[in-house]
């Protein structure tokens, strides 16, 4: 499933954080000789988890384990500040000024530094300040892959962040000051921003990216080039840059060059077999707080379900945490020396509608995608695939609020969903007549591998065609690439994952018409004022107020639909590992693989 940096809508951001403490380096906890397996649904494709091509769960689960950070969630959830890693400071209000700064001795796998050139660059990706003005990456967006095409333009400057100027490092549009010693950066934004401490994510190696682009091999050399192309913003080395930055580290095998699997976490990537495995071995260099206990940890992709759940009862992995459906469930009760955690996930299943470049057209139609909304089948959808799983399942009815949180109920109450409580055929058909259509198409992007979204995709097509849709199958092995490619699908059937409790990391990135996780070219002036409005409102009740308005709009412009929030199960072999212990953010299982310990020989 897509990450796309998305929250789900909690009412404010967790700033109280643990702070890791102590100066001395710590010792190594590995446990010689050690490994375990983990079976995941999605096979890895990019390092870069920050565009739009890459930033997906199956990617993001082993950079968040190889790329270290100021901070990450624990699974309480709480916000962590990882001071072995680096610290930063606000050093005022107004303006908004963040000082960041890398600790001492954090070092690539390659013993490079970490240092200012890295975080320069994650600056200048993440907040486009540099980028060309009005340039529109989908011209040359393959249709096929989702992937940037031979035919993208050289001499331009265009990092694919999803870089938006109302809110995150998108406000920082003036270049930071780098420190003397080079290992901070201070930065100032436009304007105040409520998630400050979460807008500034892992760096990607600055030398290597150097080094691809602009072709300097060493390595001081590659990052004192890069922060100058950047600092003088020479246009045409920072577009080379850009270019790589976007496109380089996409791979779906072991790459030849290691530079393309650097790390500065606890593991380091040493193997990849495409559609099989990413063998994650712990690294020498990282002298972080985090030290990992396991010496290899073997990421297998298996998409099939049942199969992981085969798998676990093999022995051929150790860790499983699959889409929970009825099968799965019978097929772990019927293992008894398995642990097996429910619950929750932070995560929402949800149909998208093409606003615009779809592939039938029939959505830029507002009447059409309402009518659409008409015949989703919700209710029936969650009593026959979610409530065998979860008793008290219900439709989750707002596109912002998590069911639970502050304000989701008067939400709901107000939004406009009750519209679509229930299937209303006649009415569908009743607005298919007055935008003048008949049997029109709607092709449904999902995953051919999911067996619950292959059962959600027949239901809705069987729904639809009583009213005269024709529902047809856009289902692929790599829809998460394909989210947002022009001309590909019309609508779109996947779940957004929760990454942290800011409030701004839902609505914003999503919602707005340049927002990295507007997917579907949806742009309403009035979302944009509302997105940007809540950047910059500190006053947790007013912050709700614009949440109400901003999920109100969407059923209003007949965005699409939200479905279920995710039933969670994490089955494990407590003979083989321990220190299994799942959040409901992403990346769930992962979030502390440095906290796994092995119980006992593992193959």
């Amino acid at each position: 499933m897509r990450i796309r940096r998305l929250a789900a809508a909690a009412a404010t951001v967790a700033v109280g954080a643990l702070i890791l403490s102590g100066c001395a380096a710590p010792q190594s906890e590995i446990v010689e000789g050690s490994s375990l397996s983990v079976a995941w649904n999605q096979p890895f494709y990019s390092y870069n988890g920050y565009t739009s091509y890459g930033n997906a769960t199956a990617n993001n689960n082993i950079t968040y384990s190889t790329l270290g950070g100021f901070n990450y969630y624990d699974n309480t959830p709480k916000l962590v500040k990882d001071t072995s890693f680096g610290t930063y400071e606000k050093i005022s209000d107004d303006p908004l000024v963040v000082k960041y700064t890398v600790a001492d001795g954090v070092k690539w796998s390659d013993g490079t530094a970490v240092d200012a050139a890295d975080l320069l660059l994650n600056w200048v990706a993440l907040s486009g300040a540099e980028n060309t003005p009005n340039f529109d990456s989908s011209k040359y967006t393959d249709p096929d892959t989702g992937q940037f095409t031979d035919a993208f333009p050289k001499d331009v400057v265009f990092f694919d962040s999803g870089a938006d100027p109302t809110t995150g490092i998108g406000l920082v549009s003036a270049l930071p000051k780098i420190s003397a010693d080079k290992k901070s950066i201070t930065m100032t934004y436009d304007s105040p921003f409520v998630d400050w401490e979460l807008a500034f994510s892992s760096p990607l190696p600055a030398h290597i990216v150097a080094e691809h682009a602009l072709g300097i091999k060493d390595p001081q050399q590659a990052k004192d080039a890069l922060i100058k192309a950047i600092t003088d913003n020479d246009a045409a080395s920072v577009a080379k840059i850009s270019s790589f930055w976007n496109t380089g580290f996409n791979f779906t095998e072991m790459p030849s060059d290691p530079g393309l699997v650097l790390s500065d976490g606890p593991y380091v990537i040493t193997d990849f077999v495409a559609d099989q495995y990413v063998t994650l071995t712990a690294n020498k260099q990282y002298t972080g707080a985090n030290q990992p206990k396991v010496a290899t940890v073997t990421v297998r992709f298996i998409t099939d379900p049942l199969a992981a759940v085969q798998a676990l009862q093999n022995g051929e992995v150790q860790v499983i945490s699959p889409q929970a459906t009825a099968d799965v469930a019978d097929a772990l009760k019927a293992l008894p020396d398995i642990t097996v955690i429910g619950g929750y996930e932070g995560t929402y299943e949800h149909i998208d509608l093409q606003f615009d470049q779809s592939k039938s057209g029939h959505f830029n139609d507002p009447l059409i995608r309402e009518a659409f909304m008409k015949v989703i089948p919700r209710q029936e959808i969650v009593d026959k695939l979610i409530v065998p799983l979860q008793s008290d399942a219900t439709v989750r009815n707002s596109q912002v609020f998590l069911p639970g949180a502050d304000g989701y109920d008067a939400s709901v109450a107000d939004n406009g969903s009750a519209a679509y409580k229930d299937v209303d055929i006649e009415g569908a058909k009743a607005l298919l007549a007055q935008a003048g259509v008949t049997n029109p198409e709607v092709c449904m992007l999902f995953s051919s591998t999911n067996p619950r979204r292959a059962n959600e995709f027949l239901l809705i097509q069987q729904s639809g065609a009583l009213a005269g849709f024709n529902v047809t199958d856009c289902s692929s092995p790599d829809w998460g690439g394909l989210l947002g490619t022009p001309g590909k699908y019309d609508a779109s059937l996947f779940g957004w994952q929760s990454t942290s409790l800011g409030v701004t990391n839902g609505p914003p990135p999503t919602f707005n018409s340049k927002g990295i996780n507007n997917l579907n070219f949806y742009s309403d002036p009035a979302m944009d004022k509302l997105t940007d409005q809540l950047g910059k409102e500190f006053d947790p009740a007013k912050q709700i107020d614009i949440e109400k308005q901003i999920d109100k709009l969407l059923w209003s412009d007949f965005y699409g639909v939200t479905i279920f929030q995710f039933p969670a199960v994490t089955a494990f072999d407590p003979k083989a590992i321990s220190g299994i212990a799942p959040s409901t953010l992403a990346p769930t299982i992962f979030w502390n693989i440095w906290d796994w310990q092995p119980v006992a020989a593992t193959p």
